[in-house]
């Protein structure tokens, strides 16, 4: 469950239809307004290899390939989010995963419309963020 504690941390990864759209300082802004400290940020492109690290869990998935062709499809830019209850906090702000059906004034719900391309993903549990920070950003593990 999460911690009240306001060093939470979270892994946001901003991707590239976000980057490709210019949605990157609307999304960085709200995360801001929040309230929620960018510890560590960096742009880059994931490469095959690195996507199947992250994503250990859903290689084996029908939906996975396509997914991967997605996410190494152009430069993201992955950042490490602070503050109180910070996972589940960008976790509300970024909405349902289907864009689509996401709620008016979540990130999904007011700028994608798609299941796979739809700009954020942020880790889902503590345990997924420590392993991603630490995959994305080791010198803070």
């Amino acid at each position: 469950m999460s911690s009240s504690s306001p060093d939470e941390r979270t892994l946001v990864l901003i991707k590239p239809d976000a980057v490709r759209r210019g949605l990157v300082g609307e999304i960085l802004s709200r995360f801001e307004r929040k309230g929620l400290r960018i510890d560590a940020m960096v742009s880059r492109t994931m490469d095959g290899g690195f996507a199947d690290q992250h994503y250990a869990e859903h290689v084996d998935k029908p939906f996975y390939p396509p997914l991967k062709t997605f996410m190494t499809s152009g430069p993201l830019v992955a950042l490490v989010l602070s503050g109180d209850q910070v996972i589940e906090v960008v976790r509300a702000m970024i909405g349902s995963t289907d864009g689509r059906k996401a709620t008016a004034g979540t990130i999904r719900g007011d700028l994608s419309l798609s299941n796979r391309e739809n700009l954020v993903h942020a880790s889902d549990s503590a345990d997924s963020a420590k392993r991603e920070i630490a995959l994305w950003f080791p010198e803070l593990a």
